[in-house]
């Protein structure tokens, strides 16, 4: 029996249940997905949330989760790129979701096949994160060896993909973390690591050619005011007023997680390298999702990604 995170209606944490359903048959450019593990990201609450109700909908009830690992079960029409039996990673469909289940559908340009040499509870954590970096570090900023980029939160999960993936492109990096993340920033190559509760960003005296607010809090004239001549602020988290502002002001660049094909193939050629790991703080079985989320949507930190393991009971 198949089984997966739902809700019945938008609203906070009492809303989930764990429940069964039946998988649908792949269409075109699709594929149906044994999932074996899935990681978990503040996307996931804010779409129950209804955050995002605006593109989900009004239709219940609704699937959960976005990031997974697992093995191909089927394939739809004009599917080339995988074949039942693979290893794959990536994302679910954005409007449906549905990777905290046992199977689920996925669009076959938001998959890549995992690397032999990388587990399955790693390859789930880069969806994701690493998509979101990448789209902003290199589709937006078109950061290039020798730049400097800034991070805000250089050790939450988007910031510590932009450190490795900046870094294996030879793009210096600093940024800031709390003072318990310092020493793992400064070994994946942060220059200069910030502690953000006692750092006055406005005050410090280097300009970088990108800032990227992955923790959100950067107010507008800091985020500018660290920036070289030409330098972008990098956005995760965009309003209607910022798409304004977008259209006059070149040096703000909005960011939103667009995963592709030849994206996820580079992030899947980085992992099996070994350049790109994520941290991992708790691994779980399907059942304790509930309680993990409503930790995490209250303000938890596990210091890494959380991820649900299909396979546990």
């Amino acid at each position: 029996m198949m089984k997966r995170l739902e809700y019945q209606q938008y609203g906070g944490p009492q809303e989930m249940r764990v429940a069964p359903f039946t998988l649908e048959a792949p269409a075109k450019g699709q594929v149906a997905v044994r999932v074996t593990a899935a990681a978990i990201n503040p996307i996931d609450w804010k779409m129950r949330q209804g955050e995002m109700k605006i593109v989900t909908g009004k239709r219940f009830p609704r699937a959960m989760g976005m990031d997974l690992a697992g093995t191909v079960m089927a394939v739809g029409p004009g599917v080339t790129r995988f074949k039942v039996g693979d290893e794959v990673f990536g994302q679910s469909r954005f409007k449906q979701c549905g990777a905290l289940g046992t199977a689920v559908i996925a669009n076959d340009s938001a998959l890549a096949r995992k690397p032999a040499n990388l587990d399955f509870d790693q390859a789930a954590c880069l969806g994701t994160p690493g998509v979101t970096a990448w789209n902003a570090l290199f589709d937006k900023a078109a950061l290039a060896a020798g730049q400097h980029l800034f991070i805000n939160g250089c050790m939450g999960a988007v910031g510590e993909a932009a450190v490795q993936l900046a870094r294996g492109a030879g793009v210096r990096v600093s940024g800031t973390c709390s003072e318990a993340d310092m020493e793992r920033a400064r070994a994946l190559g942060v220059e200069h690591a910030y502690d953000y509760s006692s750092t006055d960003l406005s005050r410090l005296a280097t300009r970088y050619d990108a800032v990227f607010d992955t923790a959100a809090n950067l107010t507008m004239a800091t985020g500018f005011g660290l920036l070289k001549p030409g330098g972008v602020l990098l956005d995760l988290h965009p309003t209607p007023g910022k798409f304004l502002r977008a259209v006059f002001d070149r040096r703000l660049k909005l960011v939103m997680c667009a995963p592709r094909a030849d994206l996820l193939d580079q992030l899947a050629r980085q992992a099996g390298d070994g350049a790109l790991r994520l941290s991992i703080g708790k691994v779980a079985p399907l059942g304790d999702a509930i309680a993990i989320i409503t930790a995490l949507e209250q303000g938890q930190r596990l210091g890494g990604k959380a991820v649900i393991r299909m396979d546990r009971p």
